[in-house]
């Protein structure tokens, strides 16, 4: 949760740190878009500890607010990857099939902001509906399979290297709990969006 408002903090900051002085030379923003980040997802909770790729795909569009601001709406899906029960005895795997799995569809707003002619602040949050399977945290853990809608949230910085191609370093944090399996995951990716 600190995570998540940290990422949701320094989001808020970027708003704030707009600066108009570079408004006439920014980069077009607005408009549709689509994106894609892969990078390394991480599990730290009940019998969880652990990491893997995920990746994750989207589109949507922007309308710019003014020549540094464009906010707007996405829709996209995403594998967070297979986290590994935690063994505090060893490395070794406790039970192959307790691994964790996650996937799911996002639609959510987000904005971007540019501090500079190139360089920006992204934001984004919405609805996460999602599957997974996991281990509860009891004494006697049961692998379950489960679904539900809950939310994500996320930040990110990057480089605008033209009008329609920008990349980026993000972190996403996806919340799936239920039934007392907690499968909340972070995800620290690198991203490549496409704007026509």
């Amino acid at each position: 949760m600190k995570k998540t408002l940290l990422a949701l903090a320094f989001a808020a900051a970027g708003l704030v740190a707009v600066p108009s002085a570079f408004a006439q030379s920014a980069p077009h923003n607005d408009g549709w878009f689509i994106n894609g980040n892969v990078g390394r997802t991480t599990v730290d909770k009940g019998p969880y500890n652990d990491h893997d790729t995920g990746y994750a795909i989207g589109g949507g569009y922007r309308w710019a607010v003014n020549p540094s601001v464009a906010l707007g709406v996405e829709a996209g899906y995403n594998d967070l990857g297979n986290i590994h029960v935690r063994n505090a005895f060893n490395s070794d795997d406790v039970v192959e099939h307790g691994r964790s799995e996650l996937h799911g569809w996002t639609a959510g707003v987000n904005g971007h902001f540019n501090l500079s002619p190139n360089w920006y602040v992204g934001a984004r949050t919405g609805v996460y509906s999602w599957k997974g399977h996991g281990l509860s945290n009891d004494v006697n853990p049961v692998r379950k399979s489960l679904d539900d809608t809950s939310w994500y949230a996320g930040a990110g910085v990057g480089y605008d290297f033209s009008n329609n191609v920008s990349l980026g370093l993000n972190y996403d944090h996806y919340d799936a709990s239920k039934n007392h399996v907690n499968l909340d995951t972070d995800m620290v990716s690198v991203s490549a969006e496409y704007r026509f």
